[in-house]
């Protein structure tokens, strides 16, 4: 029985020796940890991929991967051109009733400073004279009436007095300028050339409207509404 104690000591011995590498170690049998630390530059090792693999064994380098595709650029916002402008338009002049109408009809646009009511001269026309302008003073108008006369046209009037109208020869007064002009057509047919027509009436003021930096809209819209009212365009400003 000691024998057989004591040689069981002396195997627990041996193998407490061995695996505290008091003997020395086999080479192959460290365990996986002490392994990998035993391992040369173990940073620098690099998993290969399958076709890397496949490459080396053949004695072939592996393709690279092909660089990724550029993102598209972002396409430049569009330029939108200024829109033109007029610099400014006036309509006018209107009666007072026809000035109230008016501003009414253009408040909807919403200008504001861009739009001012003003105020210009307006002569209301009550009569159109036709006449032979001046030309050569007294003598002129002698001789200018002398060719009337031979024409056959009896019903003239040499201007006097002190006005712009002075030694013109009146043809006649109208209250229409449509009588007038039937006038001229009549005196072109007998001869007789260089013939106007004068509208003649008080002087007064009235009210009108100026516009700065219209679009060409706007401008479109505002002349559409000028266009309703008797006698008022809209035209560019003095």
């Amino acid at each position: 029985m000691k024998f057989v104690f004591w040689v069981l000591l002396a195997a627990n011995a041996g193998l407490f020796a061995y695996s505290q590498g008091i003997l020395g170690k086999v080479e192959g049998s460290e365990r996986e940890p002490q392994r990998l630390k035993n391992q040369l530059a173990a940073g620098r090792m690099t998993m290969l991929t399958a076709a890397e693999v496949r490459a080396t064994a053949e004695g072939t380098p592996a393709a690279a991967p092909a660089p990724a595709a550029p993102l598209p650029a972002e396409p430049a916002p569009p330029v939108v051109p200024a829109a033109a402008t007029v610099a400014c338009m006036q309509a006018g002049a209107f009666s007072n009733a026809d000035a109230r109408r008016f501003e009414s009809r253009i408040a909807r646009f919403g200008f504001g400073e861009r739009q001012a009511r003003t105020s210009v001269a307006f002569q209301e026309v009550t009569s159109h004279l036709v006449y032979l302008p001046a030309s050569g003073g007294k003598e002129g108008a002698d001789k200018r009436a002398a060719e009337l006369k031979e024409r056959g046209v009896a019903n003239y009037f040499v201007m006097q007095g002190e006005s712009p109208l002075k030694w013109a020869i009146s043809l006649g007064v109208f209250k229409t300028d449509a009588a007038a002009q039937k006038l001229v057509a009549d005196l072109g047919r007998q001869g007789v050339r260089g013939v106007r027509v004068l509208p003649r009436g008080p002087q007064s003021t009235r009210a009108a409207w100026q516009f700065r930096n219209l679009t060409i809209e706007e401008r479109t819209s505002l002349a559409d509404i000028a266009d309703n009212f008797t006698g008022v365009q809209l035209r560019p400003c003095n």
